[in-house]
C-alpha cells in the first residue's frame, strides 16, 4: 500500500504559480489590446472576435475557432481530460482522444504559458446558436422550439466550458468580455458582463480567480485614464475581485504586470487580509468615495495611461475592443 495522494506543502509550493480572469470593459477601452502586454513567445491568442485589427502587429500564435463544437474541441485539448466524466460527456477521456488523434500531439502547448481568450462574449453567442438546435431546445410535447430549454443548456455549457480551461494546470487562462451597463428599477447604475442568458454572468465570478473591470476613470483635476478595477468593493460599483489579496483597488491597465504581482509570493499567510471593521478609535474611517477613490490612483508605480486614443503601451496603435 502506497498510502493516499497526499500533496505536502512543499510539492503545492513547489508548483508553477498560474491564475485564471476575466477582463471586462465597454466596447472600445482596449480590451483586445491588452494583448500587447503579454509575451507573445508564450502566449496563445484564442481568437473568437475575428476582430484583431488592434493586434495585427502581435508576433504571437493564433487559434481561431468558428463553432461551439471547435471551441469545446480546443478547451479539451488545451485543459486535457476530465476523469470525473462518462464516456458519452463533453471534455471526457474519449472526447480528449478523439481531439489528440485530429489535431496531434498536445505537447505541442507546452511552450505557451497564457491563454487569452478575445472574448467571453463571442463565445456565449456561438454557444447559445449551438443550443437552440439541440432537443433540449424543443418542447417534447409539441415539438415547437422551447427557448427556456435553450437558455437552461446554454448556461450549463457556458459554465462546463469555463470549468475545464480553468482547471488548466500550469497555464494563466484569461478571458476578456464586454461589460454592459444598465440602470435598474431604483435607477441605480448596474453592470452585468454582455452573455447570453443571466447563469453564466452570475456565476463566472465564483469560478475565475481574478475579476477586473478596465474602466475609464476621471479624476477631480487633470485628464481621465484607464485603469483596472481590481476590488469587489469600489466606489463606481464595478464587478471586481482579487482573490490573489495581492492587488491595489486600482492597478495600471497592463495584463503581463497583473499576472506577475498575482504571482508574487507572500510573506506571511495573513498578508493581504483585513479585518478591520472600518473604525478607528470608535471612528469611521475614510472620506467621500470618490476622493479615496481618486487618491489611489496614485499606487501604479507607473504613469497613469490615458483614456484618450493613447496607447497602452508603446507598440500598441490603437486601443482594440
Amino acid at each position: 500500500m502506497n498510502g493516499p495522494p497526499i500533496i505536502t506543502a512543499e510539492e503545492r509550493m513547489a508548483e508553477p504559480r498560474d491564475s485564471t480572469g476575466v477582463a471586462l470593459g465597454k466596447s472600445g477601452i482596449g480590451k483586445t489590446s491588452l494583448l500587447w502586454t503579454l509575451d507573445p513567445t508564450s502566449t496563445l491568442f484564442f481568437d473568437l472576435e475575428a476582430g484583431d485589427l488592434a493586434v495585427e502587429g502581435w508576433q504571437g500564435d493564433t487559434i481561431r475557432p468558428r463553432t461551439w463544437e471547435e471551441c469545446r474541441d480546443f478547451a479539451v485539448y488545451i485543459g486535457g481530460p476530465n476523469p470525473a466524466l462518462r464516456d458519452d460527456q463533453p471534455f471526457c477521456q474519449a472526447h480528449y482522444d478523439a481531439v489528440v488523434q485530429k489535431y496531434g500531439d498536445p505537447g505541442v502547448l507546452n511552450k505557451y504559458r497564457t491563454i487569452f481568450v478575445d472574448s467571453i462574449t463571442v463565445a456565449g453567442r456561438l454557444c447559445f446558436q449551438w443550443c437552440k438546435g439541440q432537443p433540449q431546445a424543443f418542447s417534447e410535447k409539441t415539438g415547437k422550439p422551447d427557448i427556456r430549454g435553450a437558455y437552461g443548456l446554454h448556461g450549463q455549457e457556458m459554465i462546463a466550458w469555463i470549468t475545464h480551461l480553468q482547471h488548466t494546470r500550469g497555464k494563466n487562462v484569461w478571458f476578456v468580455g464586454i461589460l454592459d451597463e444598465k440602470t435598474d428599477d431604483f435607477n441605480r447604475r448596474v453592470f452585468a458582463p454582455q452573455i447570453e442568458g443571466s447563469k453564466t454572468g452570475l456565476e463566472l465570478p465564483g469560478i475565475v480567480d481574478q475579476v477586473i473591470t478596465m474602466a475609464e476613470i476621471q479624476p477631480e483635476e487633470g485628464p481621465s485614464y484607464r485603469a483596472f478595477i481590481c476590488h469587489t468593493i469600489n466606489p463606481w460599483g464595478y464587478p471586481a475581485k482579487d482573490r490573489s489579496g495581492r492587488l491595489s483597488m486600482i492597478e495600471e491597465p497592463h495584463l503581463g504586470r497583473l499576472i506577475e504581482k498575482v504571482h508574487q509570493p507572500r510573506s506571511s499567510a495573513v498578508e493581504g487580509l483585513d479585518h478591520s471593521a472600518g473604525v478607528t478609535n470608535g471612528t469611521a474611517v475614510g472620506g467621500p468615495a470618490g476622493a479615496s477613490a481618486m487618491d489611489g490612483a496614485s499606487q501604479f508605480g507607473h504613469p497613469s495611461t490615458p483614456a484618450t486614443d493613447a496607447p497602452i503601451t508603446e507598440q500598441t496603435t490603437d486601443q482594440g475592443a
